[in-house]
């Protein structure tokens, strides 16, 4: 697959906001802005109690919903935990492995890995997260750390299902913090990642997969991050919270022009 024939992504994690009510009222007040906006996917991701409320809202519309996590197994004594079967049907997309659930949960690649194989078996596109603290930064630990994420996290993909899964390359360092790493920085480790999946997979799988960049996004930065040939979108964080989170997808379109649907 060629680069021109990657839909664009833009996924908003709304994090630990929004209950069912709030949700269904902010999905509803974005969605007239959202729907105009067309050669870009657009992922709405809300917390699990309030997935079915931004289900209604969404139904019958472009916008597709998706989940924060995901436990791997189907079924059993695992209180708290959402499996593949209750988002089956419900969800189109699941984020797995976002640097908070990998610093405050510790998750690990393994668990990660296993989370998004049961998310391929159940027909949900995982959007799987990578990235590196400070600290790896500083010590130029970040082309080790990658490398260890995508081979650990990204293994074992059934290949004619590699059309369906993201990579968002978050560095943790600016998340959160208005940090937002420089389109240079973003290039480099997308590159990176590229190539780790070539390696994986093979030069045609690996043209399929889309990658995000995650990190500070907001509507000023957005389409420096969207221009960069290997990054087809953002995973949006405190941005996708605002009422002009129409805005990114539309600087995202501007950036890569518009392409067919996926």
């Amino acid at each position: 697959m060629k680069v021109s024939e990657r839909m664009p992504i833009v996924a908003g994690n709304w994090k630990m906001n929004l209950g069912p009510t709030e949700a269904r009222d902010f999905a509803a007040s974005l969605l007239s802005d959202l729907v105009t906006v067309r050669g870009v996917e657009i992922v709405l991701c809300p917390p699990a109690i309030s997935l079915p409320a931004v289900s209604a809202v969404l139904s019958g519309t472009n916008i597709k919903l998706g989940a924060q996590n995901m436990f791997d197994a189907e079924r059993g004594a695992f209180t708290g935990e959402i499996s593949p079967l209750m988002l089956h049907g419900l969800c189109e997309y699941v984020i797995l492995g976002h640097s908070e659930r990998r610093t405050y949960f510790g998750e690990t690649d393994d668990i990660v890995n296993r989370k998004a194989l049961a998310a391929f078996e159940h027909n949900i596109r995982p959007i799987v997260c990578v990235g590196e603290h400070l600290e790896d930064r500083d010590a130029n630990r970040t082309e080790r750390v990658i490398t260890s994420q995508v081979y650990g996290s990204l293994k074992g993909f059934p290949a004619h299902r590699l059309n369906e899964l993201v990579v968002a390359y978050e560095p943790i360092w600016a998340i959160g913090t208005g940090r937002a790493a420089t389109p240079q920085d973003a290039a480099d480790v997308a590159a990176l990642i590229r190539a780790l999946l070539v390696e994986l997979y093979g030069a045609v799988e690996a043209a399929t997969i889309r990658v995000q960049y995650g990190g500070s996004v907001t509507t000023a930065n957005a389409g420096s991050f969207a221009a960069i040939e290997d990054i087809d979108g953002s995973l949006v964080g405190g941005a996708s919270l605002k009422p002009d989170f129409a805005e990114i997808a539309r600087q995202t379109l501007k950036a890569k022009g518009a392409r067919g649907a996926r």
